[in-house]
């Protein structure tokens, strides 16, 4: 640090300068900086009421990914008049929705559309999707997602091929305290360059950590050695790759609707392609949650999925394997075994449409109060706990529900949820608009949430050839069966099953024995 007792806020906020500063128990990158600011740029409010600047300027809030809610984020941050970045590891936007392109959402438009994004893409011309239709991972990327990040005002402040790997404190680790709420974020992307930030919105998703197939949620023994015989979730059996499905034998396992969809799709190739065989594994004893309401259901779309499911079962396209919870992989000349410990199969293809977890360790520097459940905010973990609720039945939540020990960053969207596979687009819509709004001091607006919601946003399907519209809302998650009745705030439509995703009890299994209980799957994922 400079010896002249009189330096600038720019020599003091150099990053050397700025850890002996603080090791010496002195202020510094405070609201005492000399420079002027633009005062057409709105600060980001901090606990002490002054902004984090650096250099005599306000810095940005730096938002992780952008994806839907991501992209979110900064058009809130647009309308509100704050400074960001948005950082993207990939080469366009929507880069993880691209991967499931060619999967169909229950959801219509109106649930997949933040309010303030429609605003700032209205005013440039945008023609707005029909509100009742039934938009692709493709169609949402393409008709939304893009427009939204090619707008001028958010464009100019989109980097691409920005992959962050870790977020910490300028000159402080997680131990330090002293000067720590007024001290900026420093982010660190993977070509060495640092970012400072007032602010982190970490909106990067979890499509890149999978979860294992294992049963016992760590891999199954051999699950490793068989990994190029593994795909992830939502692969495009149809269309790109189809080739490694065609004339195979493959297991999906898994209970949800990411597993649904990819059967139904092997079904239909199955009709196309003669030695194509499907067998479904699923930890529960019976698919009836699998199955969901289906003419009981609200939605015709999301029934006619499980009565389609039902009916490749009955007829045996698709071979049911209940009870089954994955335990070992040996890989042969004939394919991979797959054994739950007293039964096994021989497959050439697995999918593992088991859900995904999130990874924290990007900001493993920083102080984070995470549930030791389901690796969410400790206050969100009751009311998204997939043991008592589906995703209808998750109240509305904002900034006090994700608030970590470190004051001004917030993991938004499905990687607020942790484990849970109770999240849904809508949700973190008003995840982003609650926090931007604390974020720039308006507390009234923070904690005024509300939704107007679907069961869920993000579950997909394979709806009845041809029907790519849907009366009211959309969904996959269990709320208790009742007749279709309008949608209520933070409530969702009836499916025609009652429960928490996973309200039957676990499958549980012996040192050497079979599966002899049931588990139900949660569906979101």
């Amino acid at each position: 640090m400079s010896e002249n007792p009189d330096a600038t806020s720019t020599e003091c906020c150099t990053p050397a300068a700025k850890a002996e500063a603080i090791d010496a128990g002195a202020g510094c990158c405070t609201d005492n900086a000399s420079a002027e600011t633009d005062e057409s740029v709105t600060a980001v409010a901090r606990p002490a009421g002054s902004p984090i600047e650096h250099a005599g300027e306000p810095l940005p809030v730096v938002v992780v990914g952008a994806g839907p809610v991501g992209l979110a984020a900064a058009a809130q941050l647009t309308e509100r008049g704050l400074r960001f970045v948005v950082l993207e590891a990939g080469e366009h936007p929507a880069a993880a929705v691209r991967q499931w392109g060619h999967v169909r959402l229950f959801s219509p438009w109106r649930f997949n559309i933040d309010a303030a994004a429609a605003r700032l893409l209205t005013e440039a011309g945008w023609v707005r999707p029909d509100d009742d239709k039934l938009p692709t991972g493709a169609q949402l990327a393409d008709d939304y997602l893009q427009p939204l990040a090619d707008l001028p005002a958010i464009k100019s402040n989109l980097r691409y091929g920005a992959r962050v790997v870790a977020i910490t404190r300028l000159g402080l680790d997680r131990v330090r305290t002293v000067g720590r709420d007024n001290t900026p974020f420093l982010v660190r992307l993977a070509d060495g360059e640092d970012i400072l930030a007032a602010a982190v919105i970490d909106a990067s998703g979890t499509w890149g950590t999978p979860n294992v197939l294992g049963a016992s949620g760590i891999p199954a023994h051999g699950e490793t050695d068989a990994a190029t015989h593994i795909e992830t979730a939502l692969p495009d059996v149809l269309g790109r790759d189809r080739d490694r499905f065609a004339g195979r034998r493959t297991l999906v396992v898994g209970a949800g609707h990411s597993a649904a969809n990819t059967l139904l799709n092997l079904a239909e190739l199955a009709e196309q392609e003669p030695g194509t065989t499907v067998t479904w594994a699923i930890r529960a004893a019976s698919p009836a949650r699998a199955y969901g309401g289906e003419s009981a259901d609200a939605l015709p779309a999301r029934g006619a999925l499980g009565s389609r499911l039902r009916a490749h079962v009955d007829n045996g396209t698709i071979t049911l394997l209940t009870g089954f919870g994955v335990r070992s992989l040996a890989t042969g000349p004939d394919g991979v075994e797959v054994s739950d410990g007293a039964h096994s199969v021989v497959v050439d293809r697995i999918v593992s449409a088991t859900g995904f977890r999130p990874d924290h360790s990007i900001a493993g520097e920083l102080r984070l109060d995470l549930d030791p459940i389901l690796g969410s905010t400790r206050l969100l973990a009751p009311v998204i706990d997939p043991n008592e609720h589906s995703c209808g039945t998750v109240p509305p939540h904002g900034v006090d529900e994700l608030t970590h020990p470190e004051p001004g960053f917030y993991a938004l969207g499905v990687k607020s949820y942790g484990r849970a596979p109770t999240f849904l687009l809508a949700t973190g819509y008003e995840q982003a608009r609650s926090v931007v709004a604390a974020l720039a001091g308006d507390w009234a607006a923070a904690r005024d949430v509300q939704l107007d919601l679907p069961e869920t946003g993000v579950c997909n399907s394979n709806p009845v050839e041809g029907d790519d519209t849907i009366a009211a809302g959309g969904g996959c998650c269990g709320a208790p069966a009742a007749e279709a009745e309008p949608v209520a705030a933070g409530r969702g439509l009836a499916t025609g099953i009652a429960g928490g995703l996973l309200s039957a009890p676990l499958t549980l299994v012996t040192i050497g024995g079979g599966a002899d209980d049931s588990q139900a799957g949660g569906c979101c994922s």
